[in-house]
């Protein structure tokens, strides 16, 4: 099993490369958030060894705050690294979707 750092902001669609996005814009996230990673990461049977809510990727110490994503994880994944952040941002990307439907079920 591989063990790797995941900043936040490489799943950012809102960021491009230059500054650490990873994944494809198309299957990159808006703004995610560290539990969204955690509970992505878990859900895909993951191991989450230590989460950082507050470190901030040190290639976006030059941009404006509002495109800032703080955190940090250390992760466990029996895939590398590419592959693990593309299944964590599908996986977002599923969560946001049944979110949003049930949210509109209660209208």
């Amino acid at each position: 099993m591989g063990r790797f750092v995941v900043w936040v902001s490489e799943l950012d669609s809102r960021l491009p490369r230059k500054y650490g996005r990873e994944v494809p814009r198309n299957l990159a996230v808006e703004n995610p958030k560290v539990s969204e990673v955690v509970e992505a990461a878990e859900a895909l049977k993951m191991r989450v060894i230590e989460v950082e809510r507050d470190k901030l990727n040190p290639r976006l110490a030059g941009l404006e705050e509002n495109l800032r994503s703080h955190g940090r994880l250390i992760i466990e994944s029996r895939y590398g690294k590419s592959k693990s952040l593309r299944l964590i941002a599908q996986k977002i990307r599923e969560f946001r979707k049944s979110k949003s439907r049930s949210k509109r079920k209660r209208r």
